[in-house]
């Protein structure tokens, strides 16, 4: 069984000047957490997540952000790979984001378009019927909530990482080193996480044995606290991350899936967790 070492979660960002701020990376391994920290861009993120690879291949990475967009858009661009989606928003996306032209929405003056379900991934619908959560669309590209500015801006990522040797699951098995997407809100549950006592409160709860530093790092920043719950509960559910295959899918090879373990009663925050 190809079962990673180490897990990497990244809390990731859009943001134009304060991405080295808002990006984190936590590390987790069988001694535990390794480390909880800020301070690189996107484009450093990447690099180093390539040297760690190189260093160290039995590692799998969580990103924050939507792998792709929704099928039917992408169809109707002749899309066939995801290869293509991800060479095409590294060339256009900025301009996506300055003109959000149709169907994007969020920018003064464009509405969320009237189309439904469609607007969203099969993923973003599916985890929103298993867990009660729903994940923000992709396209959606300002105002509160808006993901697509960090996916749009993260996916040349991808393309990056794939390029260096690294799996992009479901686009590929999970054969390591490997990326997966997360949603950090599937392993926090219900905590309103930009309230530093609902933060506090959830570590001491479900990680008592965390060192002090890195519980005051979490506590002090909600990007550090869904890092850091992120890669904790990836490395629990390690064994399940080395079994991951290539989908079979047409839809969810073009749309990418938000990963989650098996059991979603196993994370801490439902009510029948052990």
């Amino acid at each position: 069984m190809n079962i990673p070492r180490r897990v990497l979660a990244v809390d990731w960002s859009g943001d134009v000047t304060a991405a080295r701020k808002r990006i984190w990376l936590c590390e987790v391994d069988a001694s535990g957490v390794r480390r909880l920290e800020s301070g690189r861009s996107r484009e450093e993120l990447v690099e180093h997540l390539i040297a760690e690879a190189a260093r160290e291949l039995h590692l799998t990475v969580g990103l924050d952000f939507a792998f792709s967009f929704p099928a039917e858009l992408l169809r109707k661009r002749a899309h066939r790979t995801i290869a293509t989606v991800w060479h095409e928003t590294e060339m256009l996306g900025e301009g996506w984001l300055e003109h959000c032209p149709f169907p994007f929405w969020g920018k003064p003056g464009r509405k969320k378009p009237p189309l439904g379900e469609t607007l969203y991934r099969a993923t973003e619908l599916a985890v929103a019927r298993e867990t009660g959560f729903a994940p923000f669309s992709v396209l959606q590209i300002g105002g509160a909530g808006a993901v697509g500015v960090g996916s749009i801006r993260g996916m040349p990522g991808l393309r990056r990482l794939r390029g260096a040797g690294f799996s992009v699951w479901p686009f590929d098995a999970a054969t390591l080193p490997s990326v997966v997407e997360i949603w950090p809100r599937l392993f926090i549950g219900e905590v309103r996480k930009s309230k530093a006592d609902e933060r506090a409160d959830y570590l001491a709860a479900w990680y008592p044995e965390l060192d002090p530093a890195v519980r005051r790092a979490a506590v002090a920043s909600d990007d550090a606290f869904d890092a850091l719950v992120s890669a904790l509960e990836m490395y629990r559910h390690r064994e399940e991350l080395a079994e991951l295959p290539r989908s079979r899918d047409a839809t969810t090879l073009l749309e990418g899936e938000i990963w989650r373990p098996l059991s979603l009663s196993a994370l801490p925050w439902r009510s029948d967790a052990g």
